[in-house]
């Protein structure tokens, strides 16, 4: 694998533009998506504006990756600190975010961490940081109360979510926090569809129809 990296340049500015629409909800895929990197996928807007979205896929675990691991990767601990790291830190979910800049990480957080230029207050009480620090702040005990961590994320380019969203590819849900952060991964997609009240058998037959 090679080495991952957080750009410590890039600010909430390199994301687009923070102005509402469905900024801070989240997608799911539709039972028809045709596109398999995004089928039963979970998806937390971080922005979405006339110029794009931005969003992190939450359900799907990073293959053969754990936080332990990239921190000693970006030579924020040494190998024989792996063991002194908080329990918080060292049980940290790494995510599969999406297909954009795989080797990218983005840390989705509560707002008790703030890192001037470089966190993206969101809504919800959730922000995303894409800098070194917040791992270095995580790794020292003195991180955000609730965090994971994110290789990748998926982005639209101006109206092309819209678009996805008109021919039924995906449903736009209320965020939950609990959705974002807990463990169970593989339960995030029903869970998601009943935050709506919906049932998923009813959701698949309705699927695909304009």
């Amino acid at each position: 694998m090679r080495q991952t990296k957080i750009d410590a340049s890039r600010s909430s500015g390199g994301f687009p533009g923070h102005c509402g629409f469905l900024d801070g909800q989240m997608l799911v895929a539709m039972p028809g998506m045709e596109d398999t990197r995004f089928a039963r996928s979970v998806i937390y807007l971080c922005a979405h504006s006339e110029d794009g979205a931005m969003g992190i896929i939450i359900n799907q675990p990073a293959s053969k990756v754990n936080f332990p691991d990239l921190l000693v990767q970006l030579d924020v601990i040494a190998r024989d600190d792996v063991i002194r790291l908080p329990n918080k830190a060292g049980a940290m979910q790494v995510l599969k975010g999406g297909p954009v800049e795989t080797g990218r990480g983005f840390v989705l957080h509560s707002n008790d961490f703030f890192i001037d230029n470089s966190t993206l207050p969101i809504d919800q009480g959730i922000s995303l940081t894409a800098t070194v620090d917040i791992l270095r702040a995580i790794a020292k005990g003195s991180g955000p109360d609730r965090a994971v961590l994110a290789l990748g994320y998926a982005g639209w380019s101006a109206g092309q979510l819209e678009v996805e969203m008109q021919h039924n590819g995906w449903l736009n849900v209320p965020a939950e926090p609990s959705l974002i952060f807990d463990t169970a991964l593989e339960s995030k997609y029903e869970r998601a569809i009943r935050t709506m009240g919906i049932d998923l058998g009813r959701l698949s037959t309705q699927a695909g129809r304009a």
